[in-house]
């Protein structure tokens, strides 16, 4: 694979730096975007003090996505809707990996899945930008497995989506960390089976106190 222009919008949370750390091992160009330009120049710098070798650039969200061949939301579900109104002019024809997985947490239950109008908040994602190419991927990975850079994340990853070619790329990009297997988790209406897995990992995690992943055995 050619290295790609990778920008992550509301890259300054963990899973957002995880992924950016990982595919900017791999040589791949990273811009991390925020609310602000500061908070995205703050977290690119993180990335290159971890990755000394990174192409990495921080900004507003808006100035991340400018030239980006693949955009990562990494942002909490209540800011989708918004963040897409602002952005989805800048995101024509490009490939978007939503990563979000809409969730509650409930006193004495823990992580619940929420109900999406949409059915899944990749559905959702790409109802708001109708002239780019979404897929869903991610949702179900450990952040803090992500920042372990000296050490395999043992993990499959499912990649749903309506575009082939959209959703091959992801999958490439994922085989590329180490210990990961992306596979084709078919319709992007799959992503909400994905998104509500997240819910069941984070409460075995709290149970176990340990960070799960899932395997499909059998392919």
């Amino acid at each position: 694979m050619t290295n790609k222009k990778i920008a992550f919008v509301g890259g300054t949370g963990p899973e957002g730096i995880g992924l950016a750390l990982r595919m900017a091992t791999v040589g791949h160009e990273i811009m991390i975007g925020s609310r602000t330009d500061e908070r995205g120049k703050e977290v690119a710098a993180r990335i290159l003090s971890d990755v000394p070798e990174a192409k990495v650039d921080g900004g507003s969200n808006k100035a991340a996505v400018v030239g980006a061949d693949v955009v990562f939301l990494t942002f909490p579900y209540a800011g989708q809707e918004e963040t897409l109104s602002i952005l989805a002019d800048d995101l024509k024809d490009v490939v978007i990996c939503n990563v979000v997985a809409p969730l509650n947490f409930v006193k004495g239950v823990g992580a619940v899945a929420q109900s999406v109008p949409g059915n899944s908040a990749a559905e959702e994602a790409a109802l708001a930008l109708p002239n780019s190419r979404v897929v869903s991927a991610f949702q179900n990975m450990s952040a803090e497995k992500l920042m372990e850079l000296d050490k395999p994340v043992e993990s499959d990853v499912l990649v749903c989506g309506d575009d082939r070619e959209a959703k091959e790329l992801v999958i490439e990009l994922a085989n590329q960390i180490d210990g990961v297997r992306g596979l084709d988790g078919g319709a992007l209406s799959n992503s909400r089976y994905v998104e509500m897995l997240t819910s069941l990992l984070i409460n075995l995690n709290r149970l176990h106190k340990t960070q799960t992943s899932i395997r499909v055995v059998g392919l």
